[in-house]
């Protein structure tokens, strides 16, 4: 191949999946002498073609980033080199595409399938053999069964699309076109592999009985998983360790002999629920096209003496004759507890399991990759080199995570002009990845929900046929709406929320504001400034004062000014009555915010769990919790993205070692207002109140001294009601309610209202 490069795979970006497209960096395109929207020629093992876009900046010169389809025809797999060069290929008069037999079997609308298909096909260039998965189908993998003329072809709009779909369970061919029906296209015997492997499968999915038990073989003997690199999104590093540890042990076992060490066994993948860890295993058997045998740990338990690890046996020897194969233990915590708290079934599953895993160097090309969100409940035994070799550990996402993901969900979806993943991504702190699935399916769900009332608003359409699916997007309240709905899971035990409120809500503490502002939003914001000097932000800030003065509320604005995470928790809620229990809720607290990270942990009343040890607490739980907080403080002091605040009103009862540089180094008095900042404070609470002309916001201010803001908030609350009190009482019954626009809240009721509320200092 002459005037080629030769270039290293990629996966390709999130949106691309099932385009057909390879992205190029601007240095090759320019070697190749080739403009956006060209046609180009890879050659792997095989040889296939695409359309050439540009990359985008970060993307390394001598890379080519292509989709699983792409991969799969060429024959090559991520890392690999492939040579590309310019193909200028001839217009196609028609092509047939062959679609799998699962289609036959399923009540569909074929002419929408059809449609959609000549859509997705338009301006691709396209090779007999291609396998071509449409998103917009679920994925559904066609295969390109003629072309005309023979050979690879460029699609057009005037090209016959004709879709061929193999027989089902009925034993009879359907043929379906698009273009000229009376020609009857050739049928074979050709089927798909629905899930982005090279090799021809039945397209649906084996299963091998394993001593009773259900266990799902996916991969080189049945169907594929399905999952290619392009569905996952935010985890590039961990994915890039997953592949290292188990694509070159299967793909390149010689390598480990020639270095004269032992592959990898095993890989354990630990985190919150829905972070990918599942995805991540299923995308790596895909591409490897390794057989892949997913267990859910419940599935091999058995009453019966020896049954269970007999299955376990059964398991690594179906692995064994089908390898490569990549055994998948899916919450391993169940099968593989630590043997002193599991009974006496699991002790033996746990036994079982450790001499398979020794074992696995005379059993081929097999890893085992086991995921579990609670880690340190698994058999310490289990986690040593030669079983499960590498630890890693799926965490929720970050920004730039969460916005590949959202790309992911939503690349299929009719978006209306003014969704922005980006802005999205910014909004949903503590959020996985299942829950960000979820936002989307939800807002999709509103949008239909929409369509379908204006739909059925109009008398002229028949309700059976209301919505047309061409004519619905998903616009920015959809989201709106699904983001208030679905709860991030990164934060759903405790009071944890992304607050509303900001410095705008709180009147007067300027001083307070300067110093949160400091500690809370500086090291967000100019991380890179902290960096060149080699400074670390305070880790923990104590906000102390009189009760009613704002503690909380300026805890709350910090957080709301910055966008994290918040995870409020008020002191008594930590304690427990059963030893060690107090403690343990004080380490998942903080596990849980470093997972949430960026975020602020509030402590409300923290003197209810902080008081000076050695004060005679009768049980010792508060001289605990105090040490399990101090140890927790110093580890968050390594996070800048993690900010510890806490309130109280008897700083003296505190103890010594919390109130230290390191741990709360930055104390922050929160005094009762003056008159000028209850005159602010007046101003907030006022805003968007009817007020009587007669109403001296400042002389108000004035007579209220040694009131909190708390305080002021109660006098504006009382003055509001009484003059609510003063219409109702001026007509009978709901009339009332009609005479809403009379309600004027005056000098009176302000008179009245300070007279019914005392002063709290």
């Amino acid at each position: 191949m002459s005037d080629s490069l030769r270039l290293t795979v990629r996966a390709a970006e999130k949106r691309d999946a099932g385009r057909g497209i390879a992205r190029l960096p601007e240095g090759a395109r320019q070697q190749l002498s080739l403009l956006s929207g060209d046609t180009v020629l890879i050659e792997g093992e095989r040889e296939t073609v695409a359309k050439l876009w540009p990359a985008r900046g970060d993307v390394p010169d001598g890379v080519v980033r292509i989709d699983a389809d792409s991969r799969a025809n060429a024959g090559v797999k991520v890392g690999d080199t492939v040579r590309i060069a310019a193909a200028d290929l001839p217009e196609a008069d028609s092509i047939t595409l062959r679609a799998p037999a699962q289609l036959a079997d399923v009540d569909v609308d074929r002419d929408a399938i059809e449609r959609l298909v000549a859509e997705d096909v338009r301006n691709r260039p396209v090779a007999p053999g291609d396998q071509l998965h449409l998103e917009r189908l679920s994925g559904i993998g066609f295969t390109v069964d003629t072309a005309d003329p023979d050979g690879r072809v460029r699609v057009t709009d005037d090209t016959d699309v004709r879709l061929v779909i193999d027989a089902g369970s009925t034993g009879s061919d359907h043929v379906g076109e698009i273009g000229s029906p009376d020609e009857e296209p050739e049928t074979g015997d050709v089927s798909v592999d629905t899930g982005g492997s090279t090799d021809s499968t039945d397209g649906g999915s084996a299963s091998e009985d394993v001593s009773g038990g259900a266990v799902d073989v996916e991969g080189a003997g049945g169907a594929s998983t399905g999952i290619t690199y392009e569905d996952i999104g935010g985890l590039d590093e961990e994915l890039d360790l997953v592949r290292e540890t188990v694509e070159l042990p299967l793909s390149n076992p010689e390598l480990f002999a020639r270095l004269g060490i032992d592959p990898p066994k095993g890989v354990l993948l630990h985190g919150p629920p829905g972070t990918g860890k599942t995805l991540i295993a299923k995308a790596v058997a895909n591409e490897v096209d390794a057989t892949f045998i997913s267990i859910s740990g419940p599935e091999i338990m058995s009453k019966y003496k020896g049954e269970s690890e007999e299955r376990v046996r059964e398991v690594f020897e179906a692995a064994q004759e089908d390898s490569p194969a990549i055994i998948f233990f899916d919450e391993i915590d169940s099968v593989a507890p630590k043997r002193e708290d599991g009974g006496d079934v699991e002790s033996r599953v746990v036994g079982q399991l450790l001499s398979l895993m020794d074992g696995l160097a005379a059993r081929g090309e097999v890893v085992v990759i086991g995921a579990t969100n609670r880690v340190d409940e698994i058999d310490p035994a289990l986690r040593r080199g030669g079983r499960f070799d590498r630890e890693i550990e799926i965490g929720v996402p970050g920004e730039t995570g969460r916005r590949e993901i959202l790309e992911v969900h939503t690349r299929n979806m009719p978006l209306a002009d003014d969704v922005r993943v980006d802005r999205l991504a910014e909004r949903t702190h503590g959020f996985t990845g299942a829950d960000l699935a979820s936002v989307a399916k939800e807002a999709a769900m509103s949008a239909l929900r929409r369509a379908r009332r204006q739909e059925a608003a109009s008398p002229d359409v028949d309700p059976a046929t209301a919505i047309a699916a061409a004519d619905i997007q998903i616009t920015r309240a959809d989201f709106e709406s699904a983001m208030a709905a679905v709860e991030p899971s990164a934060m759903r035990e405790y009071v944890a929320e992304s607050p509303e409120a900001s410095f705008d809500d709180v009147g007067g503490l300027e001083s307070a504001k300067e110093t949160l502002e400091r500690a809370v939003a500086w090291p967000l914001t100019y991380g890179p400034l902290f960096d060149a000097v080699e400074a670390s932000p305070p880790s923990g800030v104590l906000l102390h004062g009189p009760p009613g003065t704002g503690k909380t509320l300026l805890a709350r604005a910090i957080a709301g000014e910055s966008g994290v995470n918040f995870l409020q928790v008020a002191g008594p809620e930590l304690l427990d009555r059963y030893v060690g229990e107090s403690e343990k809720a004080v380490r998942e607290l903080f596990e849980r915010a470093r997972q949430a990270a960026p975020a602020v942990v509030f402590f409300d009343e923290i003197d209810a769990v902080a008081i000076a040890r050695g004060s005679g607490s009768d049980s010792g739980v508060g001289e605990r919790v105090v040490s399990q907080l101090l140890t927790e403080l110093d580890r968050a002091a390594d996070n800048p993205n993690l900010v510890v605040l806490a309130a109280t009103n008897r700083k003296d009862a505190l103890d010594p070692a919390l109130l230290r540089p390191g741990r709360f180094e930055s104390h922050v008095l929160v005094p009762a207002p003056g008159e000028e900042a209850r005159r602010a404070i007046l101003d907030v609470h006022v805003e968007g109140k009817p007020l009587a002309d007669d109403v001296d916001l400042d002389a108000v201010a004035a007579a209220m001294a040694g009131y909190t803001g708390a305080d002021v908030a109660a006098v504006v609350r009382e003055a509001t009601l009484l003059a609510v009190e003063d219409v109702a009482k001026r007509y009978e019954g709901a009339e009332a309610n009609e005479h809403a626009d009379e309600i004027l809240i005056g000098a009176e009721q302000f008179e009245r209202a300070l007279d019914a509320v005392e002063p709290s200092i």
